[in-house]
């Protein structure tokens, strides 16, 4: 099967997700997109590391890491926040090397921990990746992101066991953890249509069965469009039943978009 590069949440790609930039810090595996602080007149009073946060909400990426140089080596935080901005320009070797730094003066930082982990699920060393999210959940127990992400990288070693139990964590926990794109960014990986096919088909069935036929029947629509497998079936599976009477659901049924 062919590979694609999809966008997820609504571009939560399949990729794990990368922890989100703040002014504080990394947060779970996303990016988020902070509205760009104006500027003070007196500039001469920011100090480097706030300089590196507006370069940073600016996507200015280069500018933020000489910012961030500038500020103080021994913290964990600007350390972390240097890694983000190399792993926004597709830096990963020195994505690393700095998330690792953060590690090094802040052991049980999770939100390091987590990035590190999504440099590894973008090098495809999904084993790795599912020690580092496991480790990160250790230090912050109620990420629903970090969540999400070790689900991500069990689905993407084939464990649907362990990913379906992650996910159904994560959405217990924040049920709109795979909606958050406005606040969390971008996440891009390569995973086949199959896959993705399977996992949106996983999160049909989640929210069918709390409720959520809205959300349910728009992952439906796109595990259809990637060709899932058994979508004769798909009508009497039991996660479904609920939605029989749901009009936008007899639809689909009866559309039955073909892949795209």
């Amino acid at each position: 099967m062919p590979s694609r590069r999809f966008s997820f949440l609504p571009a939560l790609a399949a990729s794990a997700l990368i922890a989100g930039y703040s002014a504080e810090a990394a947060s779970g595996q996303y990016f988020s997109s902070p509205d760009t602080p104006s500027l003070p007149r007196q500039q001469s009073a920011l100090s480097s590391e706030t300089r590196g946060d507006i370069f940073m909400a600016r996507k200015q990426y280069s500018d933020a890491i000489d910012m961030y140089r500038k500020s103080d080596p021994t913290s964990a935080a600007v350390e972390n926040k240097i890694g983000i901005a190399f792993h926004q320009l597709q830096r990963l070797d020195q994505a690393r090397k700095y998330y690792e730094k953060a590690i090094k003066l802040k052991p049980q930082y999770p939100e390091a921990i987590n990035n590190l982990g999504t440099v590894f699920y973008s090098e495809k060393s999904y084993r790795r990746a599912v020690v580092c999210y496991r480790r990160a959940l250790r230090f912050s127990p109620q990420s629903a992101p970090m969540m999400a992400n070790l689900g991500m990288a069990y689905f993407a070693r084939h464990d649907y066991d362990h990913a379906s139990e992650m996910f159904t964590l994560a959405l217990a926990t924040d049920p709109m953890v795979f909606e958050r794109h406005g606040m969390y960014g971008e996440l891009l990986q390569e995973q086949s249509v199959e896959e993705m096919a399977k996992f949106h088909l996983f999160l049909a069935k989640a929210h069918a069965k709390k409720g959520e036929n809205e959300q349910a029947i728009m992952y439906l629509r796109k595990a259809l469009e990637e060709g899932v497998k058994d979508r004769n079936k798909i009508a009497d599976m039991p996660e479904f039943a609920t939605l029989k009477t749901d009009a936008a659901f007899i639809d689909l049924m009866a559309s039955a978009p073909k892949p795209l």
